[in-house]
């Protein structure tokens, strides 16, 4: 089967889609739907002659004809089911998704003043909503956001009033679950207004049986003084492939720490990008990736620093064993009148095995001539000497790999 009856292939799922919408075939929503479906059939799905693609190869994804999970269903999951992906300290608001489209029996919604939580579908006619909603991802550069926006129904919505402080984490679960070969696209949009506070969690875990694929876009809305911290937890079948998207529109003296954790999936890409539009932000971005096997794991981050006086700071680390690829490729722009920047990026990578493998491209592009840029890229194996040091102290080879290791992605886990 060939990419471009592929192309075919979802082009003839959305017409069917579009059919059974009936008066929300005129919306607005579905206009930008519309768009994104001709913009995907236009842009084809990426190759590896492709720069942003150059070092992952969708094409297992390409080839296989996934079908768009379009409704609601179950899917036998219940609520023991769900036990292992929750924890147990969090005591706040949990949504939960079954192939990403809200379930209300499985979810749990604490009521806050001034504070929205629930489902994008219920939502769609929220003045919010319309006015933020696809406005900040680009999907003309991205084929795999064009196919997600095309396909928007559901995901969760989540808006916190000025001057709200929302105590406990929200905790958004996205499950795969079921034996078709089947596509989820949830869309959720998180819009914090001026001086307000939250915490969100978002796992994607899996109880599929077979091959399928999570296309996710996550968009925050961080206004004037907010802050948000933002933790996702990748944790799919490694049957499955996982394209996830977020993005951090950021106003004035915001906040925003952005924590990614990827441990599953047989393809991951991560697209993750902040847009610093006002004085005083601060932006952090840290990720940890763990992969086995032939698992293939992509960080694609991205920091635009659009105004002047404001500081970023990244932190990457991949720990890769087998025969698994790791890809890290993070750009920080500076514009021409974002004096003042502060910008510091790191990417660091353990090798556990000589046949795992790194590509890693760390990239500053500044246009400002009064500022303070750093980054940097380290690849290496387990310290010899420090192994040596445990092993002197009756500590055993597995164990002092293990603490090495541990010590190697510590400093990221223990920021979340």
């Amino acid at each position: 089967m060939t990419d471009t009856k592929n192309i075919e292939w979802y082009k003839s799922n959305f017409e069917l889609f579009e059919k059974g919408l009936n008066g929300e075939s005129k919306s607005d929503l579905h206009s930008t739907r519309k768009a994104a479906i001709g913009k995907f059939v236009e842009l084809g799905f990426p190759t590896t002659h492709n720069e942003e693609w150059k070092f992952t190869n969708v094409a297992p994804i390409a080839k296989t004809q996934f079908t768009p999970a379009l409704s609601y269903s179950s899917e036998g999951v219940t609520k023991k089911d769900i036990e292992k992906f929750t924890f147990g300290d969090l005591e706040g608001t949990r949504l939960v998704f079954i192939n990403g489209h809200f379930s209300n029996e499985l979810s749990i919604v604490h009521a806050q003043e001034g504070v929205s939580v629930g489902s994008l579908k219920a939502s769609t006619k929220s003045e919010i909503v319309t006015r933020h909603l696809a406005k900040y991802v680009k999907m003309d550069e991205n084929a795999f956001t064009a196919l997600s926006t095309a396909f928007i129904q559901d995901g969760a919505f989540i808006h916190v009033g000025e001057n709200v402080e929302v105590p406990a984490p929200v905790h958004l679960i996205f499950i795969s679950a079921g034996v078709k070969q089947f596509i989820s696209s949830p869309r959720n949009l998180i819009v914090a207004e001026k001086h307000s506070k939250i915490s969100i969690v978002e796992s994607y875990v899996s109880l599929a049986s077979g091959v399928y694929l999570t296309n996710a876009v996550t968009e925050f809305v961080v206004g004037e003084n907010a802050a948000v911290e933002h933790d996702k937890l990748q944790d799919e079948s490694v049957a499955g492939y996982h394209v996830g998207t977020i993005h951090f529109q950021q106003s004035a003296n915001s906040n925003v720490v952005s924590n990614s954790v990827n441990l599953g999936a047989a393809i991951a890409r991560n697209n993750i990008s902040a847009i610093l539009d006002g004085e005083g932000i601060e932006s952090t971005l840290n990720g940890l990736s763990l992969t086995t096997g032939t698992q293939h794991v992509d960080n694609h981050t991205t920091i635009d620093h659009a105004k002047p006086h404001c500081a970023s700071h990244e932190l990457y680390k991949s720990i890769l064993d087998g025969k698994s690829k790791g890809v890290f490729n993070g750009k920080i722009f500076v514009r021409k009148d974002a004096q003042k920047t502060d910008a510091k990026q790191t990417n660091k990578t353990l090798l556990l095995s000589d046949e795992a493998t790194i590509d890693t491209k760390p990239q500053l592009e500044i246009f400002a001539d009064d500022v303070k840029c750093t980054h940097g890229a380290t690849v290496g194996h387990l310290d010899e000497e420090q192994k040596f040091y445990l092993r002197s102290r009756g500590i055993g080879e597995e164990e002092a790999n293990d603490l090495l290791t541990f010590a190697f992605a510590s400093d990221v886990i223990s920021r979340i």
